[in-house]
């Protein structure tokens, strides 16, 4: 059991570090070819691919005993840049309005979906997962003596 929990940790944590890489590139990509001339957006664009990268690299090195933060974190930081897009597609995002039809949503659409859904899920398993407590030394055995200072057991 613990074998396949450790498994499936490792393929949830590259999983998940992938999709996060994969929303910051996609940002980064955008912000690069116009997005930085919008006001507001165009910085949120930059913020939020270089806080992904530095998230999916979190992801990559956080040893597991600390991982179920780092990955709800990263999971929630995912939910908040899929609403943004989302209000955006509906009621517009500090006074800009995207179109489903505009290059790149429907692939960040699916990979920020896909991105919350791994990221709690490993949250979730990373949080079950049984830690390895370092052993502590054995207590000393006291040992009795007899009244002649001969030990006894």
């Amino acid at each position: 059991m613990a074998t396949e929990r450790t498994a499936a940790t490792f393929v949830l944590r590259l999983a998940g570090a992938g999709l996060t890489a994969a929303m910051a590139a996609i940002h980064l990509r955008l912000w690069d070819e116009g997005y930085r001339g919008l006001d507001t957006i165009g910085p949120l664009f930059l913020l939020n691919g270089v806080v992904g990268l530095l998230l999916a690299l979190a992801l990559l090195v956080t040893p597991v005993r600390r991982l179920v933060p780092v990955a709800a974190v990263t999971a929630l930081f995912t939910a908040g840049t899929l609403g943004a897009l989302v209000l955006s597609l509906t009621t517009g995002l500090f006074g800009f309005v995207e179109s489903m039809d505009a290059e790149l949503v429907r692939p960040t659409v699916y990979v920020e979906a896909a991105g919350v859904a791994v990221l709690a899920l490993l949250a979730v398993v990373a949080h079950g997962r049984p830690h390895r407590r370092a052993h502590a030394p054995a207590p000393r055995r006291r040992h009795r003596t007899d009244a002649g200072g001969a030990r006894q057991g």
